[in-house]
C-alpha cells in the first residue's frame, strides 16, 4: 500500500479510512489529469469512514452513494462507475451517520508543470549525525496541484549542517543510482533523504529540473539537551 519511495498509494487510504480510529479519511481516485480520455467513462472511488458521500464534477453532482454490505467492494468505497471525463474539478462531500455534511475533498485538472515543490515530513531533526529527513518532491502547476504525468530530471543540492543520503521514485523498473543526487520523476514525484551533521545549525536544500522553477527549503538541526 506504500511505494518503493514511502509514497501512499491510494490503497493506503483504503486501509487507513477503516483502521486510523482517531482521524476521518477522505481519498478521491484516480487524480483528474487524462487529456486522452475526455468524454470517455472514467469510474471515480472515494475511501472513506464515512458511511456516505456525494460527487461532483465541474459543480454538477453525480448523486449519492452509500456504503452497503452487498459485496466487500460496496462494504469498503463509494463508487461512481458511470462518470465522464471533464477537465476541472471534481469535488466529494461526505455525510456523517445523521446525513449532514462533515467534510469534503477537491481534485482538479492539473495544467502545465511549473515549479518543483519540496515539503518534509519534520520541520526539525535531531543534531546527531544519524538521523535522517524525508522530503517529498513533487512537479506542480501555477495553482500548486500535482502534474501526475511529470517525468523530467531534478537535481539536488544539500548544504549546511547535513549531507544528501539517497533518493527514490517509488519505479520498480527505474535503474537510476540512489545514492547520486539527481533522479527523474515518476508520476509526478520522489523521495529525498538527506541526513544530519552532529551540530545544530540549518540543512539547505535546492532542487532544480529543466524548464522548471527550482525550490528551495530548509530542516533545522537541533543538538540534544
Amino acid at each position: 500500500m506504500i511505494d518503493l519511495a514511502s509514497i501512499p498509494k491510494d490503497r493506503y487510504y483504503l486501509y487507513r479510512s477503516l483502521w486510523n480510529k482517531n482521524e476521518h479519511t477522505l481519498h478521491i481516485l484516480p487524480h483528474w489529469t487524462w487529456p486522452d480520455r475526455v468524454g470517455q467513462q472514467t469510474p471515480v472511488f472515494v475511501y472513506t469512514d464515512y458511511p456516505s458521500a456525494e460527487l461532483f464534477i465541474n459543480g454538477k453532482s453525480q448523486g449519492i452513494q452509500r456504503k452497503t454490505k452487498n459485496s466487500l467492494q460496496e462494504r469498503y468505497r463509494l463508487m461512481w462507475m458511470n462518470t465522464l471525463y471533464e477537465p476541472g474539478e471534481v469535488k466529494v462531500v461526505a455525510y456523517d451517520e445523521s446525513g449532514k455534511p462533515a467534510a469534503e475533498k477537491i481534485v482538479r485538472t492539473a495544467g502545465k508543470p511549473f515549479q518543483i515543490k519540496m515539503d518534509a515530513m519534520h520541520d526539525s531533526i535531531a543534531a546527531d549525525g544519524r538521523t535522517l529527513a524525508y522530503i517529498r518532491v513533487k512537479a506542480v502547476d501555477k495553482a500548486g496541484n500535482l502534474c501526475p504525468h511529470a517525468d523530467g530530471l531534478v537535481q539536488f543540492e544539500v548544504g549546511g549542517a547535513g549531507t544528501f543520503r539517497a533518493l527514490a521514485n517509488g519505479d520498480p523498473t527505474n535503474l537510476e543510482a540512489f545514492q547520486k543526487p539527481q533522479m527523474h520523476l515518476f508520476n509526478g514525484q520522489l523521495t529525498l533523504i538527506v541526513q544530519s551533521d552532529e551540530k545544530s545549525g540549518k540543512i539547505r536544500i535546492r532542487a532544480k529540473s529543466k524548464d522548471l522553477k527550482e525550490d528551495v527549503l530548509t530542516i533545522q538541526t537541533v543538538l540534544a539537551p
